[in-house]
């Protein structure tokens, strides 16, 4: 061959392969020479299948694209990240940052995780010039300083869900009733309208019994510790003629007839399908994330109206609700901490907060997005929170005692026994 076209030829084939090399389908390469490629590990609580995933994967890919030098490798868990997480730390397994829920990914994983407070203080793309801090709901704020050791921000927030009365507009409106209650006498009004318009006014679930109970002895008592005191005392406790006065309350929305036939024996989600079918009026409690839950049965333009549990008859009637959100963390060994956040900034704020609300129902984040139509009367509820009353009231800190009293609380709500009798059962049993 000739010299000089084995030369040529030599000089093509090396371009190609040039030409492929950097065309290739490996691991993403830096941006520059002189900025070196970032991988993030990032463990979902979330399977991948789910709507909140979707959204997330896409979000991921979109801050991929807007930083090319940064890949996001993302392990789908589902719930068992409960269990699988803390473990892998230990192991020193590479994960730079996790999601669950706020309270306990604070409460759990405080010591893993890094301190937040300085990156709350910046701006970041998608938080429209404000400071990232001010696109975060106060009281979620407040909440997550309460959960940690030494009042520092471990956690970033989204996925935000208060618990409130969940009811059908149509009904209200079919039963004359124009405003929602905010006493117990009010409430009490609205089940007899309903009643008399010929629907049955409430339902609940056995998944969510505990809460009705929780919330109205916070209302009566004034704070979650006197309602843990009930449990972990006991005993005398339960004389208190206010704990009396709120079975009391519940035996008559029991014996006027307000509560739903099948209360005593509904598995979840049987009485969540009572409302979402127009059998029922009022779903009484559950959080936000309710009409997401039965939207296959209740359909996008079900009417959800909601309301702030009822200030009772006697109580103290603070304004604290049960409330929190999902949350990401950054692992304190994260060896690229600033973009580990402005991932989660760009996870929730702007854009794909939204998206995030909108194809889950949810409400978002960032403060200056709109809720969706479904729980749009939850946003003033959040607006007006003053304190934290935690899952159950407080009843759960025992967890021997809890079920005693939601056994007897479900009786006491169908109609079975008197107030005295929960009170007598409950002593009895503890």
């Amino acid at each position: 061959m000739n010299v000089k076209k084995t030369g040529v030829l030599l000089i093509v084939v090396l371009l190609v392969i040039t030409i492929f090399s950097s065309c290739g389908g490996g691991k993403k390469e830096a941006a520059s020479d002189n900025t070196p490629a970032v991988e993030l590990v990032y463990w979902s609580m979330w399977n991948e299948t789910e709507p909140q995933a979707m959204v997330l994967k896409e979000a991921i890919k979109d801050f991929e694209k807007q930083n090319e030098d940064v890949t996001v490798h993302i392990q789908w868990n589902g719930r068992e990240i409960r269990k699988t997480l803390q473990p892998a730390l230990d192991a020193g397994t590479k994960i730079d940052m996790w999601d669950e829920d706020l309270e306990r990914i604070v409460k759990t994983w405080q010591s893993y995780s890094l301190k937040l407070d300085d990156y709350y203080s910046k701006e970041y793309p998608s938080t429209a010039g404000k400071k990232f801090s001010d696109t975060v709901m106060p009281s979620l704020q407040e909440h997550l300083r309460k959960l940690s050791t030494d009042g520092g921000l471990y956690a970033v927030p989204y996925q935000p869900y208060v618990v409130a009365v969940f009811y059908n507009k149509d009904h209200f409106d079919k039963a004359g009733i124009t405003s929602v209650p905010e006493t117990w006498d009010e409430f009490l009004a609205a089940c007899e309208k309903l009643k008399n318009a010929g629907f049955t006014p409430i339902t609940i679930d056995d998944a969510y019994m505990d809460l009705p109970i929780g919330l109205h002895l916070n209302r009566m008592l004034g704070e979650p510790s006197e309602v843990e005191a009930l449990v972990k005392e006991g005993g005398s406790k339960w004389d208190d003629p206010r704990v009396l006065q709120v079975a009391k309350d519940f035996e008559e929305l029991a014996s006027k007839g307000y509560m739903s036939p099948q209360v005593a024996d509904n598995k979840w989600p049987a009485g969540q399908q009572e409302v979402a079918t127009g059998q029922v009026s009022i779903y009484f409690l559950n959080g936000t994330w309710l009409p997401n839950e039965v939207m296959a049965t209740a359909g996008e333009d079900f009417r959800w109206g909601q309301f702030a549990y009822p200030k009772v008859n006697g109580g103290v009637n603070k304004n604290y609700e049960t409330f929190g959100a999902q949350g990401f963390q950054i692992s304190n060994k994260c060896t690229n901490p600033d973009t580990a956040f402005a991932l989660a900034a760009h996870l929730t704020t702007g854009k794909w907060d939204k998206e995030l609300s909108v194809k889950t129902y949810g409400a978002p984040m960032d403060t200056s997005m709109p809720w969706p139509k479904q729980i749009a009367e939850s946003k003033p509820i959040f607006e007006n929170i003053d304190g934290f009353i935690p899952w159950s009231g407080g009843l759960a800190a025992d967890p021997d005692v809890f079920p005693i009293v939601k056994a007897a609380f479900t009786k006491l709500l169908s109609g079975k026994i008197t107030a005295e009798e929960f009170i007598s059962e409950v002593k009895e049993n503890q």
